[in-house]
């Protein structure tokens, strides 16, 4: 049934894809169907499936993870943890049986054991019947898996996954078991894989899989300088992780600039099928004949030379879903505008009550920079250079650009929206109805005269909303006086809980936050009319997007709290 290396000589053990199958007997298209749903349910289902549903076993620790047994050159990665530690499992039940629907449809508690339900819909759904998951399954499957693209040496990455397995012998006996019942007999329609030590590595075929096995013999992934720098940037373990190393964009630059690429790596140029009939890689009939490569445009070209990898985390903590993220500042000139953080401390003064609110901030001479750096990225439009495009702007608008640009906006804005909310007097009434306003870090009579320039292109019906007043050497807009007179009185969001708890504030340089309970739980009121979906939202508390630079590396994190 399979090639086994003695123990004494610390090999891998090797599994043949035709294993566990004492009826030869030719393979159909159902078969296949069969055999790659029960491969994809084993990697696959556990690797993405199962983050959306995890919370759900019963063990304590965080033990190996499947990065051990991925090669240092495997380009992208995605991994689930069905064993995180046991205070994490406990916040992601409690949290998520909040909902009722997860309740209904899914209703998980402390003591299922996930990977059964998983392939208990497998079986259910006809395919694979006569499989056991206790007998054949849970004796030796693990609660770790991961999906990745390997690089293997062949022109492009190999789909890899990998599944944790606390039992060699029973895993070779187990995937024998599986592929017997779920109708396997050639590699071509399995797949390979190979058992190597407490993980099973499965390929398109075994020779690929052994590649891997022995590629990781090499180093492995988990002991990679990028992956332990770009992992240890997305913060703590969590329920799923993410990784994408500097080589993924040497593959993407080459696959931009081979043939057939042209629209997409010319972002909007026209696509082989829109050249004339005769021209080359055409014939006379306009059909493709020999597709030409493309060239990467330069500025696309900069981006993937300067990305240098990125990682992300999906973890439940203090009762909160958050998701992590760091990545390598592949724009540099681009994001070096927006690292102030005037924005951010214009929002920690807004009303305690404020239901939403977006806030970030701008370095001097920003708007300069975003003209130059689209003007060396975009191409002339319809025979316009930015110059040109620009001076058409502040014909339209009667501005000077870019001098009045960069005094509206200030060091900094904070755009809120404040409690109050009429959908029905919105509706019948108009803007001014709406609790809005823009908070500015700068001159108010400046501002003002900027906008007293708008007024003339704007209208008589826009032209009442243009005001400003000053605030604590700030400058306030908004759709009616009631909010303003809130702005003008300010407040401390920032130090309340349910800001603190969805913000990292000691360093974003630009902030999204949204406060559910706010306004008398304004979100179930504008969907009470469904009780279904307002049932299902009132649980939600708060939503926060913080995100900042910090030297080459750009952070990022969102959090979602619940009540």
């Amino acid at each position: 049934m399979s090639n086994t290396t003695p123990p004494s000589s610390g090999g891998p053990e090797y599994l043949e894809s035709s294993a566990g199958s004492p009826v030869e007997r030719e393979g159909t298209s159902a078969d296949r169907r069969k055999r790659i749903i029960a491969l994809g349910g084993l990697a696959g289902v556990l690797a993405l499936g199962g983050g959306a549903v995890w919370a759900a076993t019963s063990f304590l620790g965080t033990g190996a993870q499947p990065a051990e047994a991925l090669p240092a050159g495997t380009l992208g990665y995605v991994s689930v943890d069905l064993d995180p530690s046991g205070d994490q499992k406990v916040e992601a039940i409690q949290t998520l049986r909040k909902f009722p629907a997860f309740k209904d449809e899914i209703n998980l508690d402390t003591d299922d054991d996930l990977r059964e339900r998983l392939f208990e819909e497998i079986t259910d759904s006809g395919e694979c019947e006569g499989l056991d998951y206790k007998a054949d399954v849970e004796p030796w499957l693990g609660s770790r898996a991961a999906l990745a693209a390997v690089d293997t040496g062949d022109d492009a990455p190999s789909p890899v996954g990998v599944v944790q397995v606390t039992d060699a012998g029973g895993a070779e006996d187990g995937l024998a078991k599986l592929v017997e019942t779920c109708g396997g007999s050639d590699e071509t329609s399995t797949g390979g894989w190979v058992v190597a030590g407490d993980w099973v590595v499965i390929a398109e075929t075994e020779a690929i899989a052994q590649k891997v096995v022995d590629a990781t013999e090499k180093g492995a992934l988990a002991d990679d300088d990028a992956f332990a720098k770009w992992t240890g940037e997305a913060g703590a373990d969590g329920i799923m992780s993410f990784y994408v190393a500097a080589e993924a964009a040497d593959y993407l630059g080459q696959v931009l600039a081979s043939p057939g690429m042209g629209m997409l790596a010319g972002m909007g140029a026209a696509p082989l099928t829109a050249l004339p009939p005769g021209a080359e890689g055409m014939d006379e009939n306009g059909e493709v004949t020999e597709p030409m490569p493309t060239e990467v445009p330069e500025e696309l070209q900069e981006m993937l030379d300067n990305f240098d990898g990125a990682a992300a985390t999906v973890r439940f903590e203090d009762g909160a879903l958050e998701v992590e993220y760091a990545a390598s500042n592949y724009q540099p000139e681009l994001s070096k505008h927006f690292t102030n953080e005037a924005g951010v401390e214009l929002i920690g003064g807004l009303p305690d009550d404020t239901v939403a609110a977006f806030a970030l901030g701008f370095e001097p001479g920003w708007v300069d920079g975003m003209i130059d750096y689209f003007a060396s990225v975009m191409p002339e439009s319809d025979g316009m250079s930015v110059d040109e495009l620009i001076a058409e702007a502040e014909t339209a608008t009667g501005l000077e650009l870019p001098e009045d640009a960069e005094t509206l906006m200030g060091e900094g804005i904070a755009v809120s929206l404040g409690g109050g909310i009429d959908v029905d007097a919105f509706t019948n009434g108009g803007p001014g109805e709406l609790p809005l306003g823009v908070t500015i870090d700068g001159d108010a009579d400046d501002i003002q005269a900027v906008l007293d320039k708008m007024k003339d292109a704007a209208g008589p019906e826009v032209a009442p909303y243009l005001e400003a007043t000053e605030v604590d050497g700030h400058a306030v807009i908004a759709l009616n006086d009631d909010y303003r007179g809130k702005l003008d009185s300010g407040g401390s969001l920032g130090d309340t809980d349910v800001y603190a708890d969805v913000v990292e504030g000691d360093e974003a340089q630009s902030v999204m936050f949204v406060n559910f309970n706010a306004d008398d739980d304004w979100l179930t009121r504008v969907v009470e009319d469904d009780p279904e979906t307002s049932e299902n939202l009132d649980p939600l508390a708060a939503f926060g997007v913080s995100q900042w630079i910090d030297g080459d590396t750009m952070h990022g994190l969102f959090k979602l709290t619940t009540d």
